[in-house]
This record gives C-alpha cells, sequence and structure tokens, in this order.
C-alpha cells in the first residue's frame, strides 16, 4: 500500500485513540492511562528528540512509575529512531502483541445488512458502550471507566452501536467508529461467547462500514492481534488487507 497513505493512518489511529491521560517528553509521546487498550497506555516515539535515550527512558520510567503502570513502548514502521526496536531488545525488553493493521479503502455503499431475526440495532452512548463491552470482555471496573472516560474525551467522536436480542435485551455484539474526515477506525469488535460462528460480527462490521460510508467516509482502519486468524478472515471478507505491523516492548 501506499506509504503515504498508511502514515495518514497511523495519525489517525494515534488521535482516535488518544486518553486525557498523556503528555510529551522530547519526541515521545507518553500515553497512561489506566485502561485496557495499550496503545492508550504507552511510549510512542514519534521524533528522534535531543535527550539521550538512556536519560529519555529514565524519565519515561516514572511517569509510569507514578501512575502505577508498566512501561510499554509501541513500535511501527513510522517508529523514530530507525534502530530504536533493536535498542530495547539490547536491554533486555521482551516483544508483546504482535498486531496487524488493516487498510479498507472500498467501503460498502449498499444497505446496511439486514439483522438477524429477533434482534434490534442499538446506539450506544461513551458510558453505555465501555459498560457492555467490558461485560463481554469481562473488564474490572476500573478499566470500565477508564474506557468510558478515553471515549467521552476523545478528540475523534466515537459512534458505538449493539446488536441487541429482543426477548431479554441481551447483546449479543457490539462495535464502533471513529471518523477523522475521511477515514474511519473501527474499534472495540465483539461477539458474545454463546454467539459466535452466526455471523454478527461480520454484520455489525459491514452497518458500521455502510453508515461511515454515508457519511463521506472512504478510507477504513483496524487493528488486529496477528494471531487472531477467526477475525482476520471476517476482515479479509469485508475488503481489507494488512498494511503494517506492530508491537510492544516491555521492560523486564
Amino acid at each position: 500500500m501506499d506509504e503515504a497513505l498508511l502514515s495518514r493512518v497511523e495519525d489517525a489511529g494515534l488521535n482516535a485513540s488518544a486518553p486525557p491521560q498523556q503528555r510529551w517528553l522530547d519526541g515521545w509521546l507518553l500515553r497512561y492511562s489506566p485502561g485496557k487498550a495499550k496503545r492508550a497506555r504507552c511510549i510512542n516515539a514519534l521524533a528522534v528528540g535531543r535527550l539521550p535515550l538512556q536519560d529519555k527512558l529514565r524519565q519515561a520510567q516514572a511517569v509510569y512509575d507514578e501512575a502505577g503502570l508498566p512501561a510499554v513502548v509501541r513500535i511501527t514502521p513510522f517508529t523514530q529512531p530507525a534502530g530504536l526496536d533493536a535498542w530495547f531488545a539490547e536491554r533486555g525488553w521482551t516483544v508483546l502483541d504482535d498486531t496487524r493493521v488493516m487498510v479498507c479503502s472500498r467501503l460498502p455503499t449498499s444497505e446496511p445488512a439486514a439483522l438477524p431475526a429477533g434482534t434490534g440495532w442499538e446506539p450506544l452512548d461513551a458510558a453505555a458502550y465501555a459498560q457492555a463491552v467490558g461485560d463481554l470482555r469481562g473488564s474490572p471496573p476500573e478499566q470500565r471507566l477508564a474506557h468510558a472516560q478515553r471515549l467521552a474525551v476523545s478528540p475523534v467522536p466515537y459512534r458505538g452501536y449493539a446488536i441487541r436480542r429482543v426477548d431479554d435485551g441481551a447483546i449479543l455484539a457490539c462495535g464502533q467508529f471513529a471518523r477523522e474526515a475521511t477515514f474511519i477506525g473501527v474499534y472495540d469488535v465483539h461477539t458474545h461467547p454463546q454467539a459466535r460462528g452466526q455471523g454478527l460480527a461480520s454484520v455489525l462490521c459491514k452497518r458500521l462500514l455502510a453508515l461511515a460510508a454515508s457519511e463521506g467516509a472512504a478510507v477504513a482502519y483496524l487493528q488486529v492481534d496477528a494471531a487472531n486468524d477467526a477475525a482476520r478472515r471476517i476482515y479479509q471478507r469485508l475488503g481489507f488487507a494488512d498494511g503494517y505491523a506492530y508491537h510492544y516492548r516491555q521492560a523486564p
């Protein structure tokens, strides 16, 4: 894929994942939200800076110690300087969460996919969405609260939706998108364990993409675990392809 497009996707992903707990340190964007998402509680090395790396890392470590979080650095093709991953590897920082950023540049323009019988489509505000996806994940209360806070103050607005069973009100699947100009990020797609294998994630994503396209979106991106073959197959059928990879390194 075009490198300029992928760079723009990376920018959009950073904008959409911005928590209220963040600060700059000599070219490093430090994020330290207490939530589940690592992208909101990691170091993003975006510029070379002027401080010696060891001095800068010492200052960053103090920020994470104060926040009660482990120091984690996110490594992407856009990380600066280019040899930073090897520098952390030499110091024993271990690799976590091999992730693929998948991109779709041809969004569906047809009518939204039909819902299964006995279900309804429901928009959810930030607090309700964080609670719903927290229920599906089994997240502790502090992570749900941090997630709701991040969604509510995000500089890129989020829109969350759920497929809910009519008879008992159970949420079977949920997902959301964040739109910035013509780019949308698809986030937090989850299906109830007892409802998996029924095509709900595909229906939900098709609806999210069609809705975003009707509002002017032209490019969609998402982040998925490289080992999550089931999810990756769903996204590939929807027109997504691998754009680039990233991973995290954590202090030993």
